[in-house]
């Protein structure tokens, strides 16, 4: 009996190791998906190729901007965007460092990210949701970065407007 018993537990232990290993890879295959897809959204950006760029957005997408006030659902993102890819230059942001961070079920992620952009570094940090098959950006937040030592002036030349918009906001 006692034999059966040790003999058990060393095949639990294996399996769960197995299942570790398993699950560990599973988990480089998704990180590696999801930064395909977001590769290939930042690339659709660049060459301006406005069907394969929302293509890889949910349909409930939000896409929030540098400006307080771009906070966009998908079909105000489209018009706004819109004219930048019709006229062939819509933005360019290449990746310097991206961080992905997957939940146990698999089909929903969160990341961040470092971009070299023509507004020099920004953070990009978003949720993509798995729909489909394909890996797609529900939730994107794009950032300025602002070096500490910068704070200070910076709040000096946003003020007016964030006055003006903090009254505004409050109104409502």
């Amino acid at each position: 009996m006692l034999i059966l018993i040790v003999f058990a537990a060393s095949l639990s232990a294996r399996d769960l190791i197995a299942q570790v290993k398993n699950t560990e890879e599973n988990l480089n295959a998704v990180k590696r998906q999801i930064n395909q897809s977001l590769g290939k959204w930042h690339k659709a950006a660049a060459s301006a190729n406005f069907e394969n760029y929302f293509n890889l957005m949910t349909e409930d997408a939000v896409f929030i901007g540098t400006a307080a006030t771009e906070n966009w659902t998908l079909p105000e993102f489209k018009k706004f965007s819109k004219p930048y890819f019709d006229a062939g230059k819509a933005w360019s942001f290449s990746t310097l460092e991206r961080n992905i961070y997957v939940h146990e079920n698999l089909r929903v992620a969160w990341f961040d990210e470092l971009l070299d952009t023509h507004m020099g570094i920004c953070r990009g940090s978003g949720v993509v949701m798995k729909e489909n098959g394909k890996w797609k950006i529900h939730h994107y937040v794009l950032s300025l970065t602002i070096p500490n030592d910068n704070v200070d002036e910076i709040t000096s030349m946003k003020q007016e407007f964030d006055e003006k918009l903090t009254s505004k906001l409050k109104k409502n």
